[in-house]
C-alpha cells in the first residue's frame, strides 16, 4: 500500500492562502528554496492549523519545528506541569519552567521563536467528553501522548472527524513513526485492534528512553505534518518507519487497512468515543476506604515517615524491589531486597510471610503485578504497593 500512495494533495483549502510578505520571504527563505515547498508550499504552511496533543518528549521538537516553519495556527493540548525529570528529553522546557504548566511553557517558547504563530493552548486532559470539540477544525493532529488510553481515544476521534493523525512512539532506543488517515489508508486500530494487557508494555518511566530519541521521532512527526500540509509528497501512510538509534538501523514495515476494523472498517462497531482506560494498560485502583485511602497501597510520604520514626526495612516489614538489576544500579531505597519481577514467584520462599511486604518498582505498575503473582502463587503474607514507585520516593525525599 505504501508504494501506491504518492504525491498526495495538500490538506489545506486553497481559499485560505494569502500572499507572502517581505518579512515572510526573509524568515522562511530556506524553505522557499526547497523545490518541493516553494512559495505556494510556504503559503500552505502559513495557512495550516496543526494540533499537537502532548507537550512532552515528542511534542517538544514537533512544536518547536512547526513554529519555526511558520505554521499559522498551532494547537497544544496538555494537562501536565514541567518536572525536573522531563528535562532530559523535553527540550521545549527549561529549568526555570519546572513547576509551571507545560502549555504555558510551550506558549512562551513559541512566542519567542516566532511571534507570527498563533498558539491555541488547552491545559486539559483529552477525554471522550471533550475530544471531538478540541480536535474539530484542525488540518492535522500530531500524537505526542505517552499512554494507551489517550492513544486509542485520539486514533478513534481522528477517524470519526476525518483528520489525518501523525503517530509517534518511543521506548529505550527504539522509535516508530506513521501517518494514520482512514480516508487513504489504515487507522491506529487497523494496526493495533486491541490494547495490550495491563502492565505488559512498560512506560518510558519504567523502561527509560534515550533522551535524543524523542527529538528524532518528534522532528519526523513534524516533517510528516508539513508533507500533508504542503502536498505533493509521500507521507508514511500504509507503512510504519521503525528506528533503532542505538543500533543505527531503520526499516519500513508495510501496514494495511483492516476491512474488519471496529472504527474504520466496512461494518464499524465504534461510532462514538468512550473512555476505556481500564483496558488500555492501566491497572484498576484499589477501592478507597471511608477516608479516601487505598487499602493495599502506601504512599512515598508514608514510607518516608515510617523510616524516619525508626521503623526501617527489615524490622516489621520487608521492602521488595522488583526492578531489573541495571535499574537497581541507578539507585534504590536503602534496606530493600532485590528480586526481579520474573523471579519473584520462584523465590517467594526467601520472603518472610510473617512480615508485611512493601513492593516497589519504577512507577508502581510492575510492583502491582508482583503482588498479584505472589497472591496467585499462594503467598500468605500481607502486601502493599508503593504508589508511584521509586520515582515518587525520589520526588518526596
Amino acid at each position: 500500500m505504501a508504494a501506491g500512495i504518492q504525491n498526495l494533495a495538500s490538506v489545506i483549502d486553497e481559499a485560505r492562502l494569502r500572499p507572502l510578505t517581505a518579512a515572510d520571504r526573509l524568515r522562511y527563505g530556506r524553505n522557499l528554496l526547497v523545490p518541493e515547498v516553494g512559495a505556494v508550499g510556504q503559503q500552505r504552511i502559513r495557512a495550516a492549523r496543526i494540533l499537537v496533543v502532548g507537550a512532552g518528549g515528542l511534542g517538544s521538537p514537533a512544536i518547536s519545528y512547526l513554529a519555526a516553519a511558520g505554521v499559522g495556527t498551532l494547537g497544544i493540548i496538555d494537562d501536565d506541569v514541567v518536572d525536573l525529570s522531563n528535562l532530559q528529553r523535553q527540550v521545549l522546557h527549561t529549568t526555570d519552567a519546572v513547576g509551571t504548566a507545560k502549555v504555558d511553557s510551550a506558549r512562551r517558547v513559541v512566542a519567542a521563536l516566532n511571534p507570527d504563530v498563533e498558539v491555541v493552548a488547552h491545559r486539559s486532559r483529552l477525554g471522550a467528553a471533550n475530544a471531538e470539540e478540541l480536535l474539530r477544525g484542525w488540518d492535522v493532529v500530531i500524537d505526542g501522548t505517552d499512554n494507551f488510553p489517550t492513544r486509542y481515544l485520539l486514533g478513534d476521534a481522528c477517524v470519526l472527524l476525518g483528520i489525518p493523525l501523525v503517530h509517534g512512539a518511543v521506548l529505550r532506543s527504539h522509535g516508530q513513526v506513521a501517518v494514520f488517515d482512514a480516508t487513504r489508508g489504515p487507522c491506529y486500530r487497523c494496526v493495533h485492534p486491541e490494547p495490550p494487557e495491563p502492565g505488559t508494555v512498560p512506560s518510558c518511566a519504567e523502561a527509560g528512553v534515550l533522551g535524543v530519541l524523542p527529538g528524532i521521532v518528534g522532528a519526523m512527526q513534524a516533517a510528516e505534518a508539513l508533507k500533508l500540509v504542503v502536498g505533493g509528497a509521500r507521507p508514511l501512510i500504509g507503512c510504519m518507519l521503525l528506528l533503532d538509534v542505538w543500533g543505527g538501523r531503520s526499516q519500513e514495515l508495510p501496514i494495511r487497512k483492516n476491512p474488519d476494523c471496529p472504527v474504520c472498517g466496512e461494518r464499524p462497531t465504534i461510532t462514538a468515543l468512550l473512555d476505556d482506560g481500564a483496558h488500555c494498560g492501566a491497572f484498576p485502583q484499589d477501592q478507597p476506604d471511608s477516608e479516601g485511602n487505598h487499602m493495599n497501597t502506601i504512599t512515598a510520604a508514608q514510607l518516608h515517615a515510617r523510616i524516619a520514626s525508626g521503623e526501617t526495612p527489615g524490622s516489621s516489614y520487608t521492602l521488595l524491589d522488583v526492578r531489573e538489576p541495571h535499574e537497581v544500579a541507578a539507585g534504590d531505597i536503602a534496606g530493600a531486597v532485590h528480586i526481579a519481577l520474573d523471579q519473584v514467584v520462584a523465590r517467594r520462599g526467601e520472603l518472610d510471610a510473617g512480615k508485611e511486604l512493601i513492593v516497589y518498582c519504577a512507577v508502581g505498575m510492575r510492583s502491582q503485578r508482583a503482588i498479584e503473582a505472589l497472591a496467585q502463587a499462594g503467598y500468605a503474607g500481607a502486601m502493599m504497593n508503593l504508589e508511584g514507585g521509586i520515582q515518587a520516593w525520589l520526588e518526596t525525599a
